[in-house]
């Protein structure tokens, strides 16, 4: 499902990440901001830095996901991982 993950990763936490990305998918739609906040880990956590050009303003939702993900520049992996970890246990406490 995930693509290949960084190395060096703890690999429980890496287990963690794909089971919270997994159940993403089952949470109700969530507001604009959330989405963009988990994009911006998911993209952090898979990828590392954002690379490439910020889309111009006629591009809207490719603009606020380049700068979504530019929000974590320099964050490790692993640690945007967590924090991936970290808001999905919210957002399923919030349904409780």
């Amino acid at each position: 499902m995930v693509k290949e993950l960084a190395e060096g990763v703890d690999e429980t936490v890496k287990s963690e990440f794909e089971d919270a990305v997994r159940r993403s998918d089952k949470l109700p739609k969530q507001s604009t901001d959330i989405q963009l906040e988990l994009y911006g880990l998911y993209k952090q956590a898979t990828v590392g830095d954002v690379r490439g050009e910020r889309p111009g303003r006629m591009k809207v939702r490719a603009r606020a996901k380049f700068d979504a993900w530019t929000s974590r520049k320099g964050m490790a992996k692993e640690a945007a991982m967590k924090e991936y970890i970290k808001k999905i246990r919210e957002l399923e406490a919030s349904l409780k």
